[in-house]
């Protein structure tokens, strides 16, 4: 039987959600004798890390277009369209499945153009929200609009995005179908590294408390947030330590706060770690803080949920889904840093509720967010949508 062409484009493969999401599904298809799968990327580069390695060390075949960027750039963005367009029209893919706000856009226009029967579009995060230029906002909607009419199916990483998108008018209710991020989850379950050791590890106190966030160190991922917070509990709570884990542009700057606020040497900053140790980690914190203020669904809640932490949550997009409040953690409004405060330090001094919300939160994301089921639900996606285009 000939195989089913399929090809995924993203925009970059740093190390972030969207990105291991879209590795992981191509390693998932490159294992079906069915499929046959290709990887499109822009050139990788920046504090975030990278994925090519990893995406080779996959077998993917992964073919790098120079001019698919981030920015908008007029010139780079054509260059882009064209790259796409022909290696499209060359190969006449079954299937074009596009992943993030750029490739989204470039990658599903040139797929029309190209002849395509089949366009996916997997929205991760949404690429208009309310803290951007209004300008953006308004020409990223009017080109989600224009995409939408000739996608066949919208993936998205949680039930909240598909409601936005519908609201702003980008698919009809009947477009988009739910797929939770798979993830090694395996790895955060049979972590075996104690507490205790964990911390041991990291130079701080083996009794401790330790409050965490796993995040890139960028705009709008909340981290001025979490260190607001961090002040309030150091004040309220004792032999409380704070960690962040990730790396970006706001570093200097976020290390300068921490300075002026009296916390440095309550604070550790673990910067950019190997994927197979932000499990241990995860093991040294007591609560894991996500104060992200835009997101589609962050993958450290449902990681944190696996270890059997409890999660503390700005209350944004798909957060909700997970951090149930009084049962797996607790939302709090986003930027109401106090709230934020009082909850973690809530857990902090009552261990017996962090230990059941860890618990109820494990029982949670298990077998949901693992590898395999996402890969099975996209399969029986793109069978769908193949039958029906033939």
């Amino acid at each position: 039987m000939e195989k089913i062409k399929v090809l995924h484009i993203i925009t970059r493969l740093i190390l972030g959600g969207a990105q291991e999401n879209t590795l992981y599904t191509v390693e998932g298809l490159i294992k079906d004798p069915d499929y046959d799968v290709t990887l499109v990327s822009g050139h990788t580069t920046g504090p975030e890390g990278s994925l090519v390695s990893k995406a080779k060390d996959f077998g993917v075949n992964l073919v790098i277009i120079n001019g698919l960027t981030r920015n908008i750039n007029p010139f780079r963005d054509i260059i882009a369209f064209l790259s796409l367009y022909n290696l499209i029209k060359k190969n006449g893919f079954d299937i074009v499945h596009t992943h993030s706000s750029k490739a989204g856009i470039l990658g599903r226009f040139a797929a029309r153009l190209a002849g395509s029967s089949v366009i996916i579009h997997t929205i991760h995060g949404l690429p208009f929200h309310p803290y951007q230029n209004k300008f953006l906002n308004f020409l990223y909607i009017r080109l989600e609009r224009l995409a939408g009419k000739f996608t066949d199916k919208i993936i998205t990483v949680c039930d909240s995005m598909a409601q936005k998108a519908q609201v702003a008018g980008i698919k009809p209710v009947h477009g988009y179908v739910t797929v939770y991020s798979g993830m090694e989850l395996g790895k955060f379950i049979n972590e075996r590294t104690s507490s205790s050791q964990a911390k041991r590890n990291i130079r701080l106190p083996v009794d401790a408390k330790v409050v965490g966030k796993v995040a890139r160190l960028f705009p709008l991922k909340g981290c001025e947030y979490f260190i607001s917070a961090a002040k309030y509990i150091s004040e309220r709570a004792q032999n409380v330590y704070f960690l962040i884990v990730g790396d970006g542009i706001l570093r200097e700057q976020l290390e300068c706060r921490v300075r002026q606020m009296g916390l440095k040497d309550r604070f550790m900053f673990a910067g950019l770690v190997p994927q197979d140790d932000v499990p241990k980690f995860i093991a040294a914190m007591d609560v894991v803080v996500h104060t992200s203020l835009r997101e589609g669904l962050a993958r450290v809640i449902p990681q944190a949920m696996a270890m059997s932490k409890p999660v503390v949550s700005f209350d944004i997009d798909g957060a909700r889904e997970l951090v149930h409040n009084k049962d797996t953690g607790y939302l709090v409004r986003p930027e109401d840093t106090k709230k934020l405060s009082e909850r973690v330090i809530d857990l902090l001094n009552d261990t017996g509720k962090a230990e059941k919300m860890g618990i109820n939160g494990k029982k949670l994301v298990d077998p949901t967010f693992r590898i395999e089921t996402m890969i099975d639900k996209i399969k029986v996606i793109y069978d769908n949508l193949t039958i029906n285009a033939k």
